[in-house]
């Protein structure tokens, strides 16, 4: 049995490797440590920290869209206030020239009214002045002619008949002064 542990000593393990491998693996491994923390770490830091810088700047970047943004809304609903503000001054001073307006061509139509009427008025009144004058005439001339008639005398003198007239007209106008009243 001492003979059986004794050739299993002096034979080489599988699980085990050999010390020279060991070795040789642990210079390897040494060696590509060194020349990944050589050429390679600094790379992959550089490119982090270009990453980082990056994302960070778009984030600052997008930060100050955002504020911009913000406030270039700010400044719209400002403006859009204003306009609106404005619209309703212009619509109300619209509004009130509207009034004016209308009271204006009120007043102008009372006034053309009025003036229509104090014309036909005056018409009116020239006329029936006229028609008195007309009728004062013809009843002056009738009743010449039936004075003449009835007194027999002639009455042709203007100045006689236009006297006897008038005479008659004022008693006729004082007799039907009262009547109307």
């Amino acid at each position: 049995m001492l003979n059986t542990v004794v050739l299993a000593a002096e034979e080489p393990s599988p699980v085990l490797p050999h010390v020279s491998e060991i070795i040789l693996g642990l210079v390897a491994f040494g060696l590509l440590l060194f020349v990944l923390w050589k050429f390679a770490v600094p790379r992959f830091e550089a490119a982090y920290k270009e990453r980082s810088e990056k994302i960070e700047g778009g984030i600052k970047r997008a930060e100050q869209a955002q504020a911009d943004a913000e406030k270039a809304l700010q400044e719209y609903k400002a403006q859009l206030a204003d306009a609106r503000a404005e619209s309703a001054r212009i619509r109300d001073d619209a509004r009130l020239e509207a009034e004016q307006i209308k009271e204006e061509l009120r007043v102008q139509a009372q006034e053309e009214a009025a003036r229509i009427v104090a014309q036909g008025q005056a018409q009116l009144e020239a006329q029936r002045s006229q028609i008195v004058a007309e009728l004062r005439a013809d009843l002056g001339r009738t009743a010449v002619e039936l004075a003449s008639r009835i007194v027999g005398e002639s009455l042709e003198d203007e100045a006689r008949r236009s006297g006897t007239v008038d005479r008659f007209l004022d008693e006729l106008d004082s007799v039907s002064a009262p009547a109307k009243n």
